[in-house]
């Protein structure tokens, strides 16, 4: 048992700034009150206690090619099976990729993260295999598998059921590329199984405007509206919607993964993250490929509230943005899967300790904290 104490919490889902002491027994939040010390005193002097991180998007298998292919198309970059990061994982020894993404789990735990979900390559063997490299780590990887029977304009739909099915035997859910590279009924497949089993079902969409132009003229649906339509439990990107497809989602309550670095590095444009807000959309952040960017959420964090102020001539709200890098995710039923934590009685205890340099504890969080500045990170499988 121990309490921090002195600290200020950002408190629940809405991370409300208390100054009150956290007690902690057997990694559970047992009290949050001003009066409250038992077991070992930690006194972290007004420092600031944050939900730990979860990093919404993860390709960590490219761990293995840091920043090859720089200046490519996102289709050179990362379209299967022909992409740079696809050639590389076809030829990349087993030893290789666990140990490239363990040491890109080391630099995600040190940054103050415990979640992180990835799409996972390499059907049934990728998912092995990234478990093997987190074991003994103390992080969850969220694995979202996928398979190549997946793909094609003509896919045999009873071995993609049968690949589905084996995948969610030890995957937390399914994670195609895209709408440019599966059918509608393949995607209609994943999603109710996903469903079905109480899993998760991720899709890119609208990365770029090319995909979206494409989508248009083939179906007149944009990449965004197929996966509303699909039900896939969650997007990501949704960086060049098209009309009202922000509206469809923040109707259907699906979760939103945005990679602002990502889209960046890959030119492909700037996610809208104010107008998201403004409909009600919870988004999640996420670093996206570690061959494009190092897995730290503090970076992502900083570029995103620079980047949405320049780009869209309107300041966001830092509260916000630190929410979609911590607890957002805590208002989907995705985390039945995931299962973040905020700090409150009865969850676990996740989160950390960060040096304060200013009053506002948000644009502290954004804009000032490194990895050098966490104080500690507390989690579950960690005892203090």
């Amino acid at each position: 048992m121990f309490t921090v104490s002195n600290g200020i919490i950002l408190k629940g889902q809405d991370l409300t700034p208390v100054r009150e002491n956290v007690v902690v027994d057997d990694g559970k939040i047992i009290e949050i009150a001003k009066d409250a010390k038992e077991g070992k005193i930690i006194d972290v002097d007004g420092a600031i206690v944050c939900p730990s991180f979860i990093n919404g998007h993860v390709h960590i298998g490219d761990s293995i090619i840091k920043d090859e292919g720089y200046g490519l198309t996102l289709a050179e970059m990362v379209k299967p099976p022909n992409g740079v990061k696809h050639v590389a994982l076809s030829n990349a020894e087993d030893d290789d990729l666990i140990n490239a993404m363990r040491q890109s789990m080391q630099d995600m735990i040190d940054s103050g993260t415990t979640h992180f979900i990835d799409y996972r390559e390499g059907g049934i063997k990728g998912v092995k295999l990234l478990k093997e490299a987190s074991k003994d780590l103390p992080i969850k990887p969220i694995i979202l598998g996928r398979d190549d029977s997946f793909y094609g304009d003509d896919p045999d739909l009873a071995k993609v059921k049968i690949a589905i099915r084996k995948l969610l035997k030890i995957a937390d859910g399914i994670a195609p590329s895209g709408f440019g590279e599966i059918t509608p009924e393949v995607a209609s497949l994943i999603s109710e199984e996903c469903s079905k089993q109480g899993k998760i079902s991720s899709i890119h969409v609208a990365e770029s405007e090319s995909n979206q132009i494409e989508s248009l003229n083939n179906d007149r649906l944009t990449e965004i509206a197929k996966g509303v339509n699909s039900n896939f439990s969650q997007l990501v990107h949704l960086t060049n919607p098209k009309a009202n497809d922000l509206e469809l989602v923040a109707r259907s309550n699906q979760n939103v993964v945005v990679c602002p670095r990502a889209n960046a590095t890959l030119n492909v444009g700037v996610a809208p993250l104010n107008r998201m807000l403004e409909l009600g959309i919870m988004p999640l952040l996420g670093s996206d490929n570690v061959m494009l960017n190092s897995p730290n959420m503090f970076r992502e964090l900083e570029f995103t509230l620079k980047l949405m102020s320049i780009y869209h001539k309107s300041y966001i709200n830092p509260k916000e943005l630190v929410k979609m890098a911590t607890t957002n995710i805590c208002g989907f039923e995705i985390n039945n899967v995931i299962e973040k934590q905020v700090i409150s009685e009865d969850c676990f205890a996740e989160f950390n300790v960060l040096k304060s340099f200013s009053k506002n504890p948000y644009l502290n969080i954004c804009n000032r904290v490194e990895t050098k500045n966490i104080l500690y990170t507390i989690n579950k499988k960690i005892n203090v």
